[in-house]
């Protein structure tokens, strides 16, 4: 007779039947979810630290290597090219050989690259050594929302895996305060220290403790003993030798993840989500780079320009968990579609005179709070819209060609300013990728109207 493990009644023995999907659905939120939040988090906010450090140091650098501050432009795309790729090689191999794994040794790897950058003496060094560095960074951070999705029960899997993201701001934060008191007292080589030491101290705690993911695990027989160790974490005696396990999601199992994302199934889903994340982070990338630099030409102080910048960011952190929670309870491609185009329509009405101070701040707020966080949510409706077999492949090729959006975004708005573009102009015509990553979702939204986040099993998204 077969009987499915219900979460808080009683110990199933050797005959038990369980669904490890359902399973994990039903089960409450405990503290071994906190903790697998919690280490996710830990990997966000060390990538989030690492990435945004070589703008601390920029001015440092510049002065110690007597160069100018653009000639350090190298440096930069290195890394965000070293993210792109390191997204789109992390997928597959964390479809292969487990989620855990590759965030190890992604963590690791941006560590030992972090530490190494410390040393370089000359531009071409630190480009080829951040570019390593962005490999591993890029590598870590999809996976750690495909593991805190396949972890996080389906009633709240939205809003965990955004507050995981929220590490990515506060790891960004952290890192100026932390990098302005580190270059006055020991140079900027004690940040690159810093930013590779942390992940490589973090590194044995990850082995320890991070556990992989119980849905990858179900689907081969050879790692039962593996998924019996995870299961009994979550309950002890839940499982043992002679369970019988159940995986929904069994089908096209010999297929490479990258095909199977492109499949006829998936293959219009995929291309949304990348257009969708492409289109936000250009617009993102484009304000975090040059936001300040604007509202400093459009006649405002150094400091205003530095506030509107920092309400930009902090509306981010806010719309994160507002987002994800909201996606937990309506239609998430909804959701999305309205947050995107309603931050185009903020930094529209942002371009347009009469403007003061406040009203530009609370625009900032605004446009973080929709474009930051929809960008967030775009992580959790990826991880909700592959199941187990390719869902580090979707969510990481997502992030690979959303990071190209990153550089173009950071290039166009280097472009515009050399072009004599106004702050008016600019902040006009970020409504136009707004538009289109918004229309993107709701496409993708409409396509699979039965698909809210709930696909293990299912064979079109």
């Amino acid at each position: 007779m077969n009987a499915s493990l219900k979460p808080n009644g009683p110990k199933t023995r050797a005959s038990a039947v369980i669904d490890v999907q359902k399973l994990l659905d039903e089960q409450p939120v405990g503290r071994f979810q906190i903790l697998v939040l919690m280490m996710c988090m830990v990997i966000v906010t060390l990538d989030g630290l690492d990435t945004v450090m070589i703008g601390f140091i920029a001015p440092a650098l510049s002065g110690a290597w007597a160069i100018p501050r653009d000639a350090l432009g190298p440096v930069m795309s290195g890394g965000l090219l070293g993210l792109a790729f390191g997204a789109l090689c992390a997928g597959p191999l964390a479809d292969r050989f487990g989620r855990k794994t590759v965030m190890t040794i992604a963590v690791l790897f941006f560590g030992v690259w972090s530490l190494g950058s410390a040393f370089a003496s000359n531009v071409t060094e630190l480009t080829v050594l951040r570019f390593l560095t962005g490999l591993g960074l890029g590598a870590s951070m999809p996976n750690a929302a495909t593991l805190m999705a396949e972890y996080a029960p389906q009633r709240c899997r939205a809003l965990m895996v955004t507050t995981v993201f929220c590490g990515f701001t506060l790891g960004a934060a952290g890192g100026g305060f932390v990098s302005a008191w580190l270059i006055a007292a020991y140079g900027w080589h004690s940040v690159l220290i810093l930013g590779g030491v942390l992940p490589i101290l973090y590194v044995p705690l990850m082995i320890k403790w991070l556990p992989e993911s119980a849905r990858y695990l179900s689907l081969k027989e050879t790692r039962r003993a593996r998924l019996v160790r995870v299961l009994n974490r979550i309950q002890p005696d839940m499982a043992d030798e002679a369970t019988r396990f159940v995986a929904q999601d069994t089908q096209q199992r010999e297929r490479s993840p990258v095909r199977l994302i492109l499949s006829r199934d998936y293959v219009f889903g995929t291309v949304m989500l990348w257009i969708c994340y492409f289109a936000g982070l250009l617009t993102v990338y484009l304000l975090g780079s040059w936001l300040p630099t604007l509202i400093r030409g459009a006649g405002f102080t150094l400091g205003q320009a530095a506030i509107v910048g920092a309400l930009f960011q902090a509306g981010g952190t806010i719309g994160s968990l507002a987002i994800g929670w909201l996606m937990d309870r309506l239609n998430p491609h909804r959701v999305l579609g309205a947050t995107v185009f309603v931050g185009g329509v903020f930094a529209w009405y942002m371009g347009l005179p009469g403007h003061g101070i406040t009203g530009i701040g609370m625009l900032a707020f605004g446009m973080g709070y929709c474009m930051n966080g929809s960008n967030t949510g775009f992580c959790a409706l990826a991880a909700g819209s592959y199941p187990t077999r390719m869902r580090a492949t979707g969510t990481s090729w997502m992030f690979g060609i959303g990071r190209f959006g990153g550089i173009a975004g950071a290039m166009l708005g280097a472009s515009m300013l050399h072009a004599n573009w106004g702050f008016g102009e600019v902040l006009t015509a970020l409504a136009v990728p707004a538009t289109v990553g918004a229309a993107a979702v709701l496409l993708k939204g409409a396509r699979h109207r039965g698909s809210v986040l709930r696909v293990e099993g299912s064979a079109s998204h």
